[in-house]
């Protein structure tokens, strides 16, 4: 078969995309009053969830990256990301933010340390395919207590969802493997942590900036790239919506419908599909609204499945912060599909041996897990601690295991002498 001449492609493309931009411009006259509330109902919630969310933590990512703390990170945990992941250790402060605090800052980070120089493009591609995840305040407050009034199912679903994630991180060390990698660090006698200390005086000096002036340049940084995603967090609200008003969505649905019947699954769970291969809350609250004749296993999974998507949302913010760096758009857009049919398969993998807790734990889930920080300005404080202890408990985990891992190396080393 002949490649489509390029000329041809280039002026089918054009044609595809005013076609859109048509249909949204009519779509928008002839449903005003719907467009107009499903904008103020995007705003609300990148206002009250989103930005209180994120802004601590983009800003706090800053400086940390201003003060060289990442280089610091990356010394110690070189001998555990470049063996597992084959990224530079600079990239398991990605991996915990990324997995702590959710969308799109795992994308935002590594974007930034490819500005930095601190990792190649195959490196970056890599390292935002598995770090770009949903974070647990998601997973158990929104969906599991808010959707399915039951904060066990957050356990399934948050177990699929990083358990699949660092797979895909195993399976994504193979992209490219001759492409072009950063340096590892040339050995060197002095004690890890001198060296990271080195190493993080160092990259202090190189940025040079003031406290205050990098305090200023987080913020206005951070504050750019939340009004980003807040456009097309609203963008996306009003484009779902009236592709439901025009039919659009009920007719994906019909054809998704038939492809779940050949696979075995119920058709009911169309709907959730559609909704969610757009956004995420949307599909996973369709889920929770289906009938009780849908077994739960099947909701849980289109709700894992949907949630490690991350919807078309979150993948126009991605491209858009890769957009600055030649990090590609279309390996993580791969690792997304990947991401969603392994976490949606782990879900009903785990439903047998963790379903009978889940009916049978709630009068002995531990406490603490029914006590989530509130959404919005009330609970920012509840969420930075919440966020910001799993942070904390996920690098020092990494970084035993890097330390266990250099003295092994170190301990076989002088054994074979």
């Amino acid at each position: 078969m002949e490649p489509m001449n390029p000329l041809l492609h280039s002026r089918f493309r054009s044609l595809a995309l005013g076609a859109v931009a048509f249909f949204l411009v009519v779509s928008l006259i002839l449903y005003p009053e719907q467009a107009f509330n499903s904008s103020m109902k995007g705003l609300k919630i990148w206002w009250d969830v989103v930005f209180p969310a994120l802004l601590p933590f983009f800003i706090a990512s800053e400086i940390l990256m201003g003060f060289g703390v990442v280089h610091f990170l990356g010394v110690l945990l070189e001998p555990l990301m470049r063996p597992l992941f084959r990224v530079p250790g600079a990239g398991a402060f990605v991996m915990s933010m990324g997995l702590a605090s959710g969308y799109p800052i795992g994308a935002k980070l590594t974007a930034r340390l490819r500005e930095q120089k601190l990792i190649t493009r195959t490196e970056g591609e890599r390292l935002v395919s598995f770090t770009n995840t949903a974070d647990p305040l998601f997973m158990f407050g929104a969906v599991a207590v808010g959707f399915f009034h039951d904060v066990a199912l957050g356990i399934i679903i948050a177990v699929a969802h990083y358990a699949a994630s660092l797979l895909v991180g195993l399976i994504m060390r193979f992209h490219e493997p001759h492409g072009p990698s950063t340096p590892p660090p040339e050995p060197d006698s002095t004690f890890v942590l001198f060296r990271g200390f080195r190493e993080m005086h160092k990259a202090r000096l190189k940025d040079g900036r003031s406290f205050g002036q990098l305090m200023g340049d987080a913020i206005t940084s951070s504050v750019n790239t939340l009004m980003l995603i807040g456009g097309f967090i609203i963008m996306f609200s009003v484009i779902i919506e009236l592709l439901n008003q025009s039919g659009v969505m009920r007719f994906f649905a019909s054809l998704i419908g038939g492809l779940l019947s050949l696979l075995k699954i119920p058709a009911d769970l169309a709907p959730s599909v559609i909704s969610g291969a757009f956004e995420i809350t949307l599909g996973a609250q369709e889920a929770s609204e289906l009938p009780q004749t849908v077994h739960m296993a099947y909701k849980i999974a289109i709700v894992g499945a949907v949630t490690a998507w991350s919807g078309f949302s979150v993948h126009a913010q991605v491209a858009s912060i890769l957009s600055k760096t030649d990090i590609r758009y279309g390996p993580y857009c791969f690792a997304r599909l990947v991401h969603g049919t392994l976490a949606g398969w782990f879900t009903l993998l785990l439903w047998d041996p963790l379903g009978d807790y889940v009916r049978y734990s709630h009068s002995s889930i531990p406490v603490f897990l029914r006590q989530l920080p509130e959404t919005g300005w009330q609970g920012m404080a509840e969420q930075i601690s919440f966020l910001g202890w799993r942070v904390v408990i996920l690098l020092g985990v990494m970084m035993v295991l890097a330390l266990s891992v250099r003295f092994f190396h170190r301990f076989r080393k002088e054994e074979s002498r």
